[in-house]
């Protein structure tokens, strides 16, 4: 769902979506570095898994409002 944004909103969810982005691809190298030391703090663990799924819903939040819908 596609909301009318001007030129500098989009830009700064562009801007947004990309750091985001960046930063689920650098927790997930993290938590498949410490699933690969066996010794991984769970605690730890559990708040980057959490933190990765928080972005996951952001990204997806901030893909909707860039992407026109199409009625079909």
């Amino acid at each position: 769902m596609a909301v009318d944004l001007d030129e500098q909103e989009r830009i700064a969810f562009q801007d947004e979506l990309s750091r985001l982005r960046q930063e689920h691809r650098d927790l997930d190298a993290a938590i498949d570095a410490l699933d690969r030391l066996g010794a991984a703090d769970q605690l730890q663990l559990q708040r980057l898994k959490k933190r990765k799924l928080y972005l996951r819903d952001r990204i997806s939040f901030l893909d909707d409002q860039l992407t026109p819908d199409i009625i079909a």
